[in-house]
């Protein structure tokens, strides 16, 4: 499972019902989505950054989600392109559900020894 996180600048001056209302509206975009499993949707406790926390089937869905148009139009909305990295989301802990859940490796896991840990 891949965890790809999303940075980009907040409307300037946006409250938070903006800033929800905004998030509101991509909602079915995300859910039309297959390949993603989960967003969260996070706002800086200063206002000035937005995340989006993706957990997604794989790095390629991510990558194909959030390609070179979809980077543009963020850039053109905030004046800054945004900033995306990739993790290998390989153990979930859920609270909520008490589980804990180990994922096996994807394709773009790193590939570190052992003895290096």
């Amino acid at each position: 499972m891949i965890c790809e996180i999303v940075s980009y600048p907040a409307p300037v001056g946006a409250n938070r019902e903006e800033i929800v209302e905004d998030a509101q509206t991509v909602v079915p975009k995300w859910r039309s989505n297959p390949d993603l499993i989960r967003k969260h949707f996070l706002w800086s406790d200063d206002g000035q950054r937005c995340c989006g926390v993706y957990l997604w089937k794989s790095r390629e869905a991510a990558e194909r989600a959030h390609d070179a148009s979809w980077r543009g139009e963020v850039e053109k909305r905030t004046g800054q392109a945004p900033e995306i990295n990739y993790f290998d989301a390989f153990m979930i802990l859920d609270n909520e559900t008490d589980k804990v859940t180990v994922h096996p490796p994807t394709e773009t896991s790193p590939n570190v020894s052992e003895t290096a840990i």
